[in-house]
């Protein structure tokens, strides 16, 4: 069973135990799980420390959130009326491997034109967005000394982006 299966599955079972704990014995139409056509992929290197896995994380699911309106929800509202910003529409599965396997997988996401973003070594050292685009720019696309890459696209594609990679731990 694949990593991706694991997680659907135990959000369909958390989904019937909170059903079950509610007393409900049906799901609604909005309670329902939901598979998506599209899927939302980060791929950290796995030799990087917390702080800096979480960082990047941030970083490259804002570039997706900004270019692609369609993954971004509705905004939130609580009981009482106070308002939130949006999330994305999907969850956001994220992998960890190797530097190959960061290299290869950007290498494939550039190839099969998905939306991609980067994260490089160099913007660890950087401390605003112009200073980051600068760092991208000055190295060649297949020099990049990757550090993470966050992708959007059709589940089969990113699949096919992210081979050899694992879910993150």
């Amino acid at each position: 069973m694949s990593d991706e299966t694991k997680y659907e599955n135990t959000e369909q079972s958390e989904q019937s135990e909170q059903s079950e704990q509610s007393g409900q014995s049906g799901q609604s139409a909005a309670d329902a799980p939901v598979r998506f056509d599209t899927k939302i992929a980060v791929l950290l290197r796995d030799d990087l420390e917390t702080w800096q896995r979480l960082n990047v994380t941030a970083f490259l699911v804002s570039g997706l959130g900004t270019a692609l309106p369609e993954v971004v929800g509705e905004p939130y509202q609580d009981a009482d009326g106070t308002a939130y910003l949006p999330m994305f529409r999907q969850p956001v599965l994220v992998f960890e491997g190797g530097k190959e396997a960061v290299t290869a997988a950007h290498e494939r996401a550039v190839r099969r034109g998905l939306p991609t973003a980067v994260f490089t070594t160099d913007l660890f050292g950087t401390g605003h967005d112009r200073a980051n685009r600068a760092a991208v720019a000055a190295v060649g696309k297949d020099r990049l000394d990757l550090v993470g890459i966050a992708v959007h696209g059709p589940r089969n594609s990113v699949d096919k982006v992210l081979k050899g990679a694992r879910m993150h731990r």
